[in-house]
């Protein structure tokens, strides 16, 4: 019998430990960077950005990489793959950064933690994660500043190591009842190691939705009893199952960059206002000489290049990835994200213009299908957490949960 290529592509993508959990609830699964995830629940996507935004919401992240370095080079290893200076970072601290390619392209973006002296973990995106993988192992057999690759270990963990995210201004009432550790008192991207549920876990404080949050890093043995068990801890605090049809409308409100959307291998991080994530005071690394150049010239008066901005549609209408953006009735660049803002109220964006049309209140226009849309550029993030901090003004995940 020959297999239909739609249930061939089902049956190659690779499934979570929490896969059969999710299709019990009525999860609608969907592929994602080559694995089966949950989009939404019958609970819904609206449904389920409020839950986050107002309570909280339970993700499965378990598509996510994980890969662990350990040994005496360790650090020196990071410093050549990341564009961060990763010797900022002290034991129990974590930092968003860049892979880059010697062009300067951008290879993905990542977390990278300090979990002791010489041991890290690095938190890649799913769709990158076999590609990440090799690539580092390729740059660990003719490594830079005078790394021996004999004093570095690198080993995958995920699988069967997985993730999951816990998110929403209830979160940490939520964990507290299935953790002794301190997770109150964890500041924004930081790390401990303990236990949820008796499991042992590592419980950081980071996210992807722009709210206070965790995600736990753990052996996937243990998925099924930790995700029921946070469900019904966080019952009375109206915690949710959500899927990535939340997280991308959460995210795109966070002014957080998606790769393959915002970022790619023909996008410099100058571009994607990643600037500050590229440390030249460290030394030499990965596409160092192409980033310096690229960041001179956008640091010029007469910057001719691009830059990622923020978008909000004026008139009425959706808008989505792809459309593009006009000026003066011309093309002049494209929407990289888009969708209506559940939180906001409105239609709103994110796409690469010309520097010199990148200031806030500038006003464009957005193609939707066929019809010129009247918009204005406004600053990232759209959406800011209420509380007493200073409202985080970078874009990318280091932005969430400050």
């Amino acid at each position: 019998m020959v297999q239909s290529e739609a249930a061939a592509t089902e049956a190659e993508l690779k499934r979570t430990p929490l896969y059969d959990l999710h299709v019990r609830a009525g999860g609608r699964m969907v592929p994602f960077g080559g694995w089966a995830m949950p989009v939404q629940y019958p609970t819904g996507v609206l449904t389920e950005h409020h839950a986050v935004r107002q309570r909280a919401g339970l993700f499965d992240i378990g598509h996510m990489g994980q890969i662990a370095f350990e040994g005496p080079d360790a650090l020196e290893f990071l410093q050549w793959v990341t564009t961060h200076d990763v010797s900022r970072l002290t034991v129990g601290a974590a930092q968003y950064s860049l892979l880059c390619n010697y062009d300067g392209g951008v290879l993905d973006d990542v977390i990278v933690y300090r979990l002791a002296e010489t041991r890290y973990l690095m938190v890649v995106n799913a769709a990158n994660a076999d590609a990440d993988q090799a690539w580092l192992e390729g740059q660990l057999t003719r490594p830079g500043r005078g790394v021996n690759p004999d004093r570095v270990l690198a080993q995958r963990l995920s699988p069967p190591r997985t993730l999951l995210a816990l998110q929403g201004p209830r979160a940490t009432a939520v964990l507290r009842r299935l953790t002794a550790d301190p997770v109150g008192a964890l500041a924004n991207y930081h790390a401990l190691e303990g236990t949820v549920d008796g499991v042992p876990a590592l419980i950081a404080r980071t996210g992807y939705t722009g709210e206070r949050g965790y995600e736990i890093a753990f052996d996937g043995a243990q998925a099924a009893q930790l995700w029921t068990a946070l469900l019904a801890a966080g019952k009375e605090e109206g915690l949710i199952p959500c899927g990535l049809g939340a997280r991308d409308t959460l995210r795109l409100e966070a002014g957080m960059a998606l790769y393959s959307h915002e970022l790619t291998q023909e996008t410099t991080p100058f571009e994607a206002g990643l600037g500050r994530v590229v440390r030249f005071e460290k030394g030499d690394f990965v596409g160092a000489a192409a980033l310096r150049e690229a960041g001179a010239a956008a640091d010029t008066p007469r910057d001719t290049g691009r830059r990622l901005v923020g978008l909000e549609l004026t008139d009425r209408g959706v808008v989505r990835a792809g459309y593009p953006i006009l000026a003066g009735g011309a093309p002049v660049g494209a929407l990289t994200s888009g969708g209506p803002s559940p939180t906001l109220g409105t239609s709103i964006g994110m796409g690469y213009v010309p520097a010199a049309l990148a200031e806030p209140g500038t006003e464009v226009q957005v193609d939707v299908r066929g019809r010129p849309l009247a918009a204005r550029i406004v600053p990232l993030p759209f959406y800011h957490r209420p509380s007493g901090a200073k409202p985080p003004r970078s874009r990318g995940k280091e932005a969430e949960g400050s």
